[in-house]
């Protein structure tokens, strides 16, 4: 998403919608930060308004950017949220959208821990997404970057306590065991071509002035999640995470 926000203005305003405590630092780019969701949550840095996304309280036009980061799966008329998104987002605007594939396994394993984990709608094809957004929205398509898993959401140092009894079946949430699946699901798909690594998409649509960086970030932290190009780190065999400092495989496609 950072290649949309890094390209806002001082005088604009992008709106983080469906996003809890937020998506990105609002210090992450010089536009106003207007975060949406339908919750008050207990912290968050930026404007926040709580709303139904999809009867959003804005003028027509109203934001230069909309970022809906892992938002789309929850909302039960996502069409509606879609039209919604595109009734506020002006005309020379930019959206992200990053949604799970529901057929991996890492999304598999989310909702069976979570109980569904508030995921009410399943994606399976990327032509899905961008025949909807663009259908809804108007903004067209312009590129699509695969987003791969660390498992970070079973990292027991994040869990609510005490830890739910199904997290001892997948590995009981420590970091050398999301470090060890993180070696070998990179090193399985990328002998046998399957998608054990992979978790979701992420799209870009509208205008954008930087080209989009189509290929898979397989590095993702194990404890925060971030992921990183493999040119963006050092060392050999392990990193530390630039955000949050944890210890990483260093893994290539």
């Amino acid at each position: 998403m950072h290649e949309v926000l890094r390209n806002l203005g001082a005088s604009a305003r992008v709106l983080d919608l469906g996003c809890d405590e937020g998506s990105f630092p609002a210090c992450g780019t010089r536009a106003l930060t207007v975060r949406v969701d339908r919750e008050v949550p207990g912290t968050h840095d930026g404007l926040f308004v709580q709303a139904d996304a999809a009867g959003l309280p804005f003028a027509d036009g109203s934001f230069a950017a909309v970022i809906a980061n892992h938002s789309l799966e929850h909302f039960e008329d996502w069409h509606a949220v879609l039209r919604e998104i595109g009734r506020v987002v002006g005309r020379n605007g930019a959206l992200f959208v990053s949604v799970p594939d529901a057929s991996t396994l890492t999304d598999r394993i989310y909702r069976w821990l979570g109980k569904g984990g508030g995921h009410v709608n399943r994606f399976t094809r990327p032509e899905e997404v961008v025949t909807a957004v663009e259908r809804e929205t108007g903004l067209r398509h312009r590129g699509t970057r695969p987003l791969w898993s660390s498992l970070s959401f079973l990292n027991r140092k994040r869990a609510p306590r005490p830890l739910p009894l199904r997290l001892w079946l997948v590995g009981g949430g420590f970091e050398r065991v999301l470090r060890a699946y993180v070696r070998l699901s990179r090193r399985v798909d990328r002998l046998f071509g399957t998608h054990y690594g992979r978790y979701g998409w992420a799209f870009y649509f509208g205008n954008l002035p930087e080209p989009i960086d189509t290929t898979g970030w397989v590095n993702v932290c194990v404890r925060c999640g971030s992921g990183f190009p493999p040119h963006s780190l050092p060392g050999l065999g392990n990193y530390d995470c630039p955000v949050c400092g944890t210890r990483n495989p260093l893994v290539s496609a």
